[in-house]
């Protein structure tokens, strides 16, 4: 513990950032840093639990509680709080992979279920954790060394998300010859063209990538595997195949006058934002995909927010956010204790900005799309509105929301983003690998395992586990390294 008692001494004090209208100008990160002297005291905060819930990563009424990669929190904190940062990094290094891309995108987990949090604010790990890895980088800590004796062994990544290149970091360590194959043009996954500049800026991704092809990674671009590169070659070219190719089939809206290139999915619409950004260093601003249209984004959770804030930054009229569910209270209620995780209102940055630019809350709830209006030229003018009430279905006990007959109303429209979430792998690639899927088409294994059905093929990430955060793809490559690994060595020292 770094000081006793200072969770009373000191409030918690976030890292600032620039004023929501200076910074929709630009997509650069936004977020700044804390001198060392308060990032000490916000270190300070950590109570040093017996029992440190930040830590546990277990499923509480079926959401992750603490951290799935089982960050040594309060070591981490207790190290930043005496000045000893480079000792912090080491310490985070033993359990994490890449702090700095949680340490911008995680909902922060550990925070949620942080005892501090109970009657106070929770201690700021997530902005303590990124000070910990830029203040490694900026000491040149940050590295990726060569193994210095080969196995002989080899093992495809197919997928360069933040599952693959965990998978891909821990076996390249291991002495195993490790190629990544990514679909895209370049390395990241929906790091890369998933997630705005302004939220993980690109250049952060590629320092990283840097070092792991320094250390001997190779990384294949525009390879897309189970098209072009057959799943047969992959297999008898490696001893190992790990498929991370992530939950990539959007969920789509079904209603009248759906068809038509101004009604896109979300990652597609960011996808492109983001390439053509990188493409011109930031000179080409692709403002015509937004610029004075009505925009409405379907879908409330983070790639929704996402949307929000890219579309202000390209100019767009209004932009109205719509959620399906009812609007969350403001505090934990009863049925919701800590260290659950709470399921209270949000406001993230592209809902703070819409305020900022329109005057109000761009999110309306309980409300989907009944119907896109085209005029007769075929563009899309308008959308029709409904509203929706929760009701229990009979037969299965489960809460639906269904529409309210008589509460349709229009609002203009000339684009609109489907953020409505994905609904598991892309059937080519599990086709082409012969590998069995549940339910959700994710990549069958045991409980608890990674091995698919078909001799020599694992998976890991959102391909495994469903739709999920970074720090949750993180652990899962870090967990399925050490299975290929105990495949091909009979044991792993990962």
């Amino acid at each position: 513990m770094g000081k006793t008692g200072a969770f009373l001494d000191y409030a918690r004090k976030d890292d600032p950032v620039r004023e929501a209208e200076v910074r929709v100008k630009d997509f650069k990160e936004f977020h700044g840093d804390l001198s060392q002297a308060e990032r000490q005291k916000q270190a300070a905060r950590c109570m040093d639990c017996g029992v440190p819930f930040c830590q546990a990563g277990c499923m509480i009424a079926g959401m992750a509680s603490g951290c799935p990669l089982r960050n040594l929190v309060p070591e981490v904190n207790g190290l930043v709080c005496l000045g000893r940062m480079e000792e912090a990094y080491r310490r985070l290094s033993v359990t994490h992979s890449f702090p700095e891309f949680t340490s911008r995108v995680c909902p922060a987990l550990c925070e949620a279920a942080c005892t501090c949090g109970l009657n106070d604010a929770p201690v700021s790990t997530k902005e303590n954790e990124k000070a910990v890895i830029e203040y490694a980088y900026a000491n040149g800590l940050v590295k990726e060394e060569a193994p210095a004796v080969r196995t002989g062994k080899k093992v495809a990544v197919v997928g360069s998300g933040p599952s693959g290149l965990a998978a891909a970091q821990l076996l390249n360590r291991r002495g195993h010859t490790v190629t990544v194959y990514e679909r895209k043009d370049r390395v990241g996954g929906l790091l890369r063209y998933g997630i705005p500049n302004m939220k993980l800026d690109k250049s952060v991704i590629d320092r990283r990538v840097k070092l792991m092809e320094e250390a001997g990674v190779r990384f294949v671009v525009n390879a897309d595997v189970g098209r072009d590169i057959s799943a047969a070659e992959l297999k008898k070219e490696n001893d190992a195949v790990i498929l991370c190719c992530g939950a990539s089939q959007p969920r789509d809206i079904s209603a009248p006058g759906r068809e038509g290139t101004d009604i896109r999915f979300a990652v597609d619409f960011l996808g492109e934002v983001t390439k053509r950004l990188l493409d011109s260093d930031f000179s080409d601003v692709p403002y015509e995909l937004a610029k004075d249209k009505d925009v409405i984004v379907i879908g409330g959770g983070d790639t929704g927010n996402d949307c929000v804030g890219s579309c202000i930054r390209l100019g767009a009229k209004s932009v109205t956010q719509l959620e399906m569910m009812p609007k969350p209270s403001e505090t934990r209620l009863p049925s919701n204790p800590w260290p659950e995780w709470p399921r209270i209102l949000k406001t993230d940055y592209g809902q703070e900005e819409a305020i900022m630019r329109f005057g109000e809350d761009p999110r309306i709830y309980q409300t989907t799309v009944k119907e896109f209006v085209r005029d007769k030229k075929g563009k899309l003018k308008e959308v029709v509105l409904v509203s929706l009430t929760p009701q229990k279905d009979k037969k299965t006990g489960r809460m639906n929301m269904v529409p309210v007959e008589g509460s349709e109303k229009k609002l203009p429209a000339q684009l609109v983003l489907i953020a409505a979430g994905f609904l598991g792998s892309e059937k080519y690639v599990t086709e082409a690998f012969g590998v069995e899927t549940d339910g959700r088409t994710n990549v069958k294994t045991a409980p608890g395992a990674y091995a698919a059905s078909e001799a020599g093929i694992y998976t890991a990430g959102d391909m495994h586990r469903g739709q999920s955060l970074v720090v949750w793809a993180i652990s899962e490559g870090r967990s399925v390294a050490k299975a290929v690994d105990e495949a091909l060595m009979g044991y792993t020292n990962l």
